[in-house]
């Protein structure tokens, strides 16, 4: 017999949880020092139930990395179709992003930082990473050839990016929408020199 929706949205929410959990975890003590003991007591769990869904803490690492990059990809879709132009594109996905970092700060810088910090083999969430950066790279590479963007080196300016995405997170009022204003400035400062890390 198949679960039921609301045992299927139960498993979801525990999983949820242990993910959430498991963050804070990972966050103060890093994948090394992380034990599955200390994820099972984050999530408000036994070790029994966190083995349930999970077989290590590099699973529920992983687990977490796979989740909110999933959650960031299908954030992004209402954006394409909108406009034409790709700079309105791009700067559209970047307040997408934005209100995603806004509304879970620790989880977002979690995404971009943890990854670099360990090496682990076959991770899932590095399709959604990598699909995502494709999607930057080409309407960056649209909009020059439109020319919306400077000529300037689409991959140079494609590796500054990881400081306009944090400058997104720590932009302005955490209680205010990231503006499409708000983008444009640091967009324009990024453009200005790709070599400068953006404060």
């Amino acid at each position: 017999m198949s679960p039921s929706k609301r045992q299927l949205e139960e498993r979801q929410m525990r999983k949820d949880r242990i993910l959430e959990g498991a963050l804070s975890v990972f966050k103060t003590k890093g994948l090394d020092g992380a034990t599955m003991d200390e994820i099972a007591l984050g999530s408000g769990f036994g070790k029994a139930t966190l083995y349930y869904y999970f077989k290590s803490k590099e699973d529920v690492f992983s687990a977490i990395l796979e989740d909110g990059w999933k959650k960031i990809w299908d954030s992004i879709e209402p954006v394409f179709g909108e406009t034409n132009s790709p700079r309105k594109t791009f700067v559209n996905l970047l307040i997408k992003i934005a209100e995603y970092a806004k509304d879970r700060p620790g989880l977002f810088e979690f995404l971009f930082n943890a990854p670099k910090a360990v090496k682990l083999e076959d991770q899932p969430w590095k399709e959604y990473q990598q699909r995502l950066y494709v999607v930057i790279q080409e309407l960056l590479e649209d909009g020059i050839k439109a020319g919306e963007f400077p000529q300037i080196n689409s991959q140079l300016m494609f590796k500054a990016l990881g400081g306009l995405f944090m400058g997104l997170v720590f932009m302005g009022n955490k209680n205010k929408p990231v503006t499409k204003s708000d983008v444009e400035k640091l967009l324009n400062k990024l453009i200005a020199d790709p070599t400068s890390t953006i404060s």
